[in-house]
């Protein structure tokens, strides 16, 4: 019997350190469906193959957009 792969989930603070941006963006992208996620209890977990096509997705865009700061710079990054 051959074995499947497994996917590795990652946590939200694990995701933003990867991306370099806050929870709260990486939130905000799983709410709006930009980042898929799976809901574990109150957690949220983020297959890791979903963050590198994302990753993937923003770099062909030319970068994807933060809103870390409440002054709405949309600094691209």
């Amino acid at each position: 019997m051959a074995e499947s792969p497994r996917t590795t989930f990652l946590t939200v603070a694990e995701v933003a350190d990867m991306v370099r941006v806050s929870r709260m963006t990486v939130y905000r992208w799983v709410h709006s469906g930009e980042l898929p996620a799976v809901r574990f209890g109150r957690s949220f977990r983020v297959p890791q193959q979903a963050v590198e096509q994302f990753m993937e997705q923003a770099a062909l865009a030319g970068g994807y957009l933060t809103e870390d700061d409440d002054k709405g710079t949309g600094t691209v990054g």
